[in-house]
C-alpha cells in the first residue's frame, strides 16, 4: 500500500449496518470493497457447495481468507479520493477462524498479516433493533454478540485502533466516519 493510500475498514458483528454504511460512503464518491464473506456464502449456496459457516467451517474460513486477501490486493482508488472503505477485512476472517477454533495454513496466515489497513478501524456495535437473520445470516443474537467481541479482540491483537461508530441514521454514521479521516 502506498503511503498516500488509505484503506479503512468498517467492521462489527453481523447485522449492524456495515453494508448500508459502505453504500452510503460510496454515494459520497469513495471507493469501496464489498464484503467477501457474504458473497462467498451466496456463491456456495447457488452451487450447492459446502464451504459454509453452518457446514464446512474450515473450508469456509480458508476460502473467506483467500477472498479477503485477493480483495485487498485488487483494491485501490480510481478517483481523486484516496480513501478506500472495506466492508470487513482479512482480520475479520482471522477473527472468525479464532472464534471457531479453526486452524489455518501458516502461509495463508502470513499472507493475511501482510495486508495492512489504516490503523483506525471503524467498528459498529451490536444493535438489536436492526438485527435480522436471512438466508446468508443465520446467527442468533447471542452469536452476533459473541462475533462482535471476537472481531474486536482480533483487531486489537493486531495493533489496530478501534473507533466505535455511534448508532444513528445513515447520514449521521457517514458524517461521523468522514469527520474521522483525512483524505
Amino acid at each position: 500500500m502506498s503511503s498516500t493510500m488509505q484503506y479503512y475498514v468498517i467492521t462489527g458483528g453481523p447485522g449492524v449496518g456495515k453494508t448500508t454504511l459502505i453504500e452510503g460512503l460510496e454515494s459520497y464518491g469513495f471507493e469501496t470493497v464489498a464484503e467477501d464473506a457474504r458473497a462467498l456464502i451466496k456463491s456456495e449456496m447457488q452451487k450447492n457447495g459446502n464451504a459454509l459457516p453452518w457446514a464446512d467451517k474450515r473450508g469456509y474460513a480458508i476460502r473467506m481468507l483467500e477472498a479477503s486477501i485477493r480483495s485487498y490486493k485488487n483494491a485501490g482508488p480510481t478517483t481523486a479520493n484516496k480513501a478506500v472503505f472495506f466492508d470487513r477485512s482479512v482480520v475479520d476472517a482471522l477473527g472468525y477462524a479464532t472464534m471457531e477454533e479453526i486452524s489455518l495454513p501458516a502461509a495463508l496466515i502470513t499472507a493475511a498479516k501482510e495486508c495492512r489497513y489504516h490503523k483506525q478501524v471503524f467498528i459498529l456495535p451490536p444493535w438489536a433493533e436492526i438485527y435480522q437473520t436471512d438466508t446468508e445470516r443465520k446467527q442468533h443474537w447471542s452469536e452476533a454478540l459473541h462475533t462482535f467481541d471476537c472481531l474486536k479482540e482480533a483487531y486489537l491483537q493486531l495493533g489496530y485502533e478501534l473507533i466505535e461508530v455511534p448508532k444513528g441514521t445513515l447520514e449521521e454514521r457517514c458524517r461521523f466516519v468522514l469527520e474521522q479521516i483525512v483524505t
